[in-house]
């Protein structure tokens, strides 16, 4: 369970050099980041307010905020409306493999929870169709959902699949990952088209990934094929890049 406690260590800045050439923030956020690195702060620990920080180690609001602030830039810390400064419980590095994002969360040895925002059957508009392969107007099982990792939003994803899988449901959807359920379905999915980009987040995306606005996202565009080659399932991804990357190993030819 995370450690939601606030805290700050006093012991870990009590020596700081006030007159020497380097920065105070500077000082104060390297010591912040090695007490997380080595867990004397732990993940989920909330810290208490600039102010008060500032108030204890006799430094300026301004100065906190920016050591902080680099803290936060380095993906250790997030800040959450009406919770505050707080220990991520850990990045998510995700391979660039034919994997799912529930599945990458479970391997990581974190609580994944989905909550299901929306769940019908729609026709098929010009471009999903063309990402399926089916004729537009074709109906399809549209989900958007998000996704948390140990309380903490980490994406929203909308996925488009063919009529013969609409009879997912969203119970179904709230305990499994999808590419969990299309297996129990007999459904092997062997290879993907997918797009890796970044983005500024837009309409109600901010409020649900728990993220200021104008906040800038990585998003993922995949098409999924089964062993037929038939075009399973399509969909289009947005992700905090406080809380997840992608990685991959290139290999010189």
């Amino acid at each position: 369970m995370p450690n939601d406690e606030t805290v700050w260590p006093d012991e870990l800045f009590h020596d700081l050099d006030r007159a020497g050439p380097v920065p105070l923030y500077f000082q104060v956020s390297r010591r912040l980041e090695a007490a997380i690195q080595s867990g004397r702060i732990p993940p989920g620990a909330r810290l208490e307010n600039e102010i008060e920080i500032g108030r204890r180690l006799g430094l300026s609001r301004p100065t906190i905020r920016r050591a902080i602030q680099e803290v936060v830039d380095k993906g250790l810390l997030v800040r959450r409306r009406g919770i505050g400064t707080q220990v991520v419980q850990g990045q998510v590095t995700r391979q660039v493999e034919l994997t799912s994002l529930f599945e990458d969360l479970k391997n990581a040895q974190h609580t994944p929870t989905t909550q299901v925002l929306v769940h019908d059957v729609r026709p098929a508009a010009d471009d999903v169709a063309e990402h399926l392969g089916v004729l537009v107007g074709s109906p399809l099982l549209y989900l958007r959902r998000l996704r948390s990792t140990d309380g903490i939003p980490v994406a929203l994803m909308e996925n488009f699949l063919p009529e013969e899988l609409t009879d997912i449901t969203r119970e179904q959807l709230e305990a499994q990952g999808l590419y969990q359920i299309l297996r129990s379905r007999g459904v092997t999915i062997r290879v993907a088209k997918q797009r890796i980009g970044a983005r500024v987040e837009h309409g109600d995306e901010a409020q649900l990934l728990d993220v200021d606005r104008g906040s800038p996202l990585l998003t993922m565009q995949r098409t999924a094929y089964d062993a037929a080659g038939r075009a399973i399932e399509y969909g289009v991804h947005c992700y905090r890049p406080d809380m997840y990357s992608f990685e991959t190993t290139l290999v010189a030819k």
